[in-house]
């Protein structure tokens, strides 16, 4: 009987047909019985066919995405290496759950995906190149929890259609090319968490977002919002920065009900009048940065601040006149304080170089006192006389300290002003 040579085996005919009907059954079933969700399997194929097929680098996940197979059948083999997780539901087949591209430069719209992906609870496609508009059909994601298009070149306005996403708990839209106005509609987005709108091109004033009584924490940095600070922030938040922006107004005492507030930024805007003291004995704050803006004064806080939590404190570049505060240097927390370029005259507060003076090792010194170019003047306390270089950031240049000799490090990098500019200020010792 004839047979056929198959590698360094011998197969007969009738051997080598079982062969080729076992192969083609296999790719029967691949096709034919998917365990994957077909309509599953149509929003992966637009999600690949949407892309600029030239991005599609080989070795990147959607370079490893092969319709021919089953997706979720394949996952961690040699094809549909990455990109997407499934998971089983109640029928028996699988659906998709999570997407999660890699940052492999991918660039085209997602504007043409119909999204219906009911299961999907993470999509992440940050770190791309992506553009167009962020699609309405995104409101089809109705399990999703964790939406992701940061960093990427998507422009248009944020679609109100994302206010539908009742479970949506992170939104990253940072770092895109958006305009408009943040939708009011997100204050319905009851299980948000962490809400990312920095970076972007956003315009009018900052919505109601009292509602969202799970945010901790609140990104819209780097704007063009206008209006003024609102006084409805969730009680929630933990963490909130709307430097770079174009506010003005005063502060709302209603930051004091912040209650676990840690960190605020406000800086870049045109925020005035006092820095208000709820701020200063706050019960959790931290760090708070007003830097750049148009404060004209501090109010004292009860106790002068002994009860404060802040860490960090940059009042730096604003219009702040008078003495320097004696009740900062009170803080028994605060080891970074940013007084520079305003207003302050008098002389420096013996308490403010005794806390300088303080090894660094313990927990009540000033690891940072900038209080350069101000109108200080008088002798130079006895405390920094002694600091060594490198031992703490003190800087004293800039101000009307004729005592500042350059032989120290805190009198290096700058000049004192010069006595017209100090006499014209306003009379001081000389």
């Amino acid at each position: 009987m004839p047979r056929c040579i198959f590698g360094a085996f011998y197969l007969s005919p009738t051997g080598l047909l079982l062969i080729l009907v076992a192969a083609f059954s296999e790719r029967f079933l691949l096709l034919g019985d998917s365990r994957t969700y077909p309509g599953d399997i149509e929003v992966l194929k637009e999600l690949k066919n949407g892309l600029n097929v030239r991005s599609l680098a080989p070795g990147s996940c959607l370079s490893s995405w092969d319709f021919s197979l089953d997706p979720c059948d394949h996952i961690f083999g040699d094809h549909f290496t990455c990109g997407f997780r499934c998971d089983g539901d109640v029928s028996g087949l699988h659906r998709v759950t999570e997407i999660t591209l890699d940052p492999a430069g991918y660039s085209g719209s997602l504007s043409s995906i119909t999204w219906s992906l009911p299961y999907l609870q993470t999509l992440d496609v940050s770190d791309n190149y992506l553009s167009g508009s962020i699609p309405d059909s995104a409101s089809n994601l109705t399990r999703l929890r964790r939406l992701s298009l940061s960093r990427n070149s998507l422009s248009g306005q944020i679609p109100d259609s994302l206010a539908s996403l009742s479970e949506l708990e992170e939104l990253y839209l940072d770092n895109n090319q958006l305009d408009g106005s943040i939708p009011s509609s997100f204050n319905g987005l009851v299980s948000l968490k962490r809400l990312e709108i920095q970076r972007n091109n956003l315009k009018g004033e900052i919505p109601d977002l009292g509602s969202l009584r799970n945010l901790y924490f609140f990104d819209a940095s780097d704007n063009e919002l206008s209006g003024e600070v609102p006084t409805t922030l969730p009680s929630s938040l933990i963490g909130v920065s709307i430097s770079n922006n174009d506010l003005k107004g005063n502060l709302p005492v209603s930051l004091g009900k912040l209650a676990f507030l840690e960190v605020m930024d406000l800086s870049h805007n045109r925020l005035g009048g006092p820095v208000i003291s709820v701020l200063f004995g706050h019960p959790s704050l931290e760090q708070l940065t007003l830097s750049h803006n148009n404060f004209t004064s501090l109010e004292v806080p009860r106790n002068n601040g002994v009860d404060s939590r802040l860490v960090a404190l940059d009042l730096s570049n604003n219009e702040l006149s008078g003495l320097l505060p004696g009740f900062l240097g009170w803080m028994p927390k605060l080891s970074a304080l940013s007084l520079e370029h305003n207003k302050f005259t008098g002389m420096i507060p013996t308490q403010y170089a005794l806390r300088a003076a303080v090894p660094a090792a313990r927990p009540s010194s000033f690891h940072r006192l900038l209080l350069d170019g101000n109108y200080l003047f008088g002798p130079i306390p006895d405390a920094l006389m002694g600091l060594k270089p490198g031992s703490v950031n003190v800087s004293l240049i800039d101000n009307c300290l004729y005592r500042c000799p350059d032989t120290f490090f805190f009198c290096q990098g700058g000049d004192q002003k010069s006595l017209v500019d100090c006499k014209s200020f306003g009379p001081m010792i000389p």
